[in-house]
């Protein structure tokens, strides 16, 4: 059974949204074993209670592993040598957004040693992942999630099934597409609405109550705020969402038969347009 008292849990990747999530599983009253490949972070994590891991023994010891790093290869990397040497029951939690057929081949691995494994991504940005709030898109075994309810329900306020292994991860890219769509959709407005000069502020405003408001317009400056984060600690920009999630979806769909012929726009424009709205908001 997993509980707070007895079961120890491994986070692995303590960046921009890691370490907060990190963070509200200590608050919590979780026992964490955390590791970083950045030096110095798991570290930080100690003066609030975490054990940092001196090596994959550490992490091996766990009964839930925790994954937020940067990408499937990433993933891949730390699991290879880890799953064979987990408890037997353990559970693995891949909070990172990685391609369906890489959570589908490694929950099937995982299965090989006894190990449960869930794509469990998330989203709602480093604030709500402090508050133990973010959407949690969970795919894999039914019963491995009951067991793993408790973790994820302390970093989530809405913790979703939504199929068998690879449907978390599918269901996070759709996520990620739908919000860059609609933030691309909201830069071209803007850029429209100054042409006749009208500010950012006012268009925003007036499409509050009309039906071109969108997550992306009553929050704006969210992504200038996460680009600062992300320069802050030295996150190249070919591992930010806007990047690489992008042409994440782009080999999905490609592995799925599937024509995406505005994700292949956005993949190839997007990084550009958020990376240089970050830099102008900073000057001004």
């Amino acid at each position: 059974m997993i509980a707070r008292e007895s079961t120890r849990v491994g986070f692995i990747g303590l960046g921009n949204l890691g370490r907060p999530m990190a963070e509200a599983l200590l608050a919590s009253g979780w026992r964490l074993t955390v590791a970083d490949r950045a030096p110095g972070r798991a570290e930080e994590c100690a003066a609030l209670g975490a054990l940092p891991a001196s090596g994959d023994a550490d992490l091996a010891a766990c009964d839930v592993l925790a994954l937020a790093v940067p990408d499937d290869a990433a993933v891949e990397a730390i699991l290879t040598p880890l799953l064979p040497a987990l408890p037997d029951g353990a559970l693995v939690l891949v909070h990172s957004t990685v391609l369906p057929q890489t959570a589908r081949a490694l929950a099937a691995r995982a299965a090989e040693h006894g190990v449960g494994l869930l794509d469990a991504p998330v989203s709602g940005g480093a604030e709500r992942a402090a508050r133990g709030d973010l959407s949690v898109m969970v795919g894999g075994a039914a019963e491995d999630l009951d067991r793993a309810r408790p973790v994820l329900e302390t970093v989530g306020s809405d913790v979703r099934h939504v199929g068998p292994p690879g449907a978390g991860a599918a269901v996070k890219l759709a996520n990620q597409l739908m919000m860059f769509a609609a933030l691309a959709g909201a830069h071209e407005a803007l850029d429209l609405a100054a042409a006749h000069g009208v500010g950012a502020e006012d268009v925003l405003g007036a499409v509050s109550g009309g039906t071109g408001d969108s997550w992306v317009a009553r929050h704006w400056g969210f992504f200038d705020d996460v680009a600062d984060a992300y320069d802050a600690g030295g996150t190249p920009v070919s591992e930010r969402p806007w990047s690489k999630d992008l042409w994440e979806v782009t080999a999905a769909a490609r592995a799925a038969g599937v024509a995406l012929p505005l994700t292949g726009l956005l993949a190839q424009t997007m990084a550009d347009r958020v990376e240089r709205h970050a830099r102008s908001a900073r000057r001004r």
